[in-house]
């Protein structure tokens, strides 16, 4: 060992034996991103883990993700025309996906059958409106409504009139 490893070596030691590694940040948390095979892309890897970035990487991991969140997305659109132009969107991307010649992970995606997804979303449709109408104003407040009323009409009756 040469003079200059073994001058760090003990600095280290003595820098040891009075705590000053003690409670850094990150102490005894396990190490992220330690794998047995080089991943030359490991750094933007983590940068998307990181900053939670969406619609990046492969398209076959990109999909699986929109699969997952599709119900909720279908559920949100307004109108059975947009839920077809949805579904044929991302059924359109799934099958370029599979025709792709770059590599990557494997498709596993499923293209979705448009009608009985609609079906699907006009019986979720049907009973969102159900519960609605069951419990028009939510928080219990449609028993206290008659008295607020009342006591707005009162009020509104005291007033004066210019």
């Amino acid at each position: 060992m040469d003079a200059r490893a073994q001058f760090v070596e003990i600095s280290i030691q003595q820098a040891m034996r009075r705590g000053e590694f003690d409670h850094l940040p990150g102490a005894g948390a396990p190490l992220t991103g330690l794998t047995e095979v080089h991943d030359p892309d490991w750094w933007i890897r983590r940068r998307i883990e990181h900053e939670k970035l969406t619609g990046l990487g492969p398209p076959a991991l990109s999909l699986r993700t929109e699969d997952v969140e599709l119900d909720g997305r279908l559920d949100a659109a307004a109108s059975e025309r947009a839920v077809r132009e949805l579904l044929d969107d991302v059924n359109r991307r799934v099958v370029e996906a599979r025709r792709q010649l770059l590599g990557g992970p494997p498709v596993i995606t499923k293209t979705r059958d448009v009608e009985a997804e609609l079906a699907r979303w006009r019986d979720r449709r049907t009973a969102r409106v159900a519960a609605r109408q069951e419990s028009p104003i939510p928080g219990g407040a449609a028993s206290r409504l008659p008295a607020f009323a009342a006591r707005f009409r009162r009020r509104r009756h005291q007033l004066p009139v210019d």
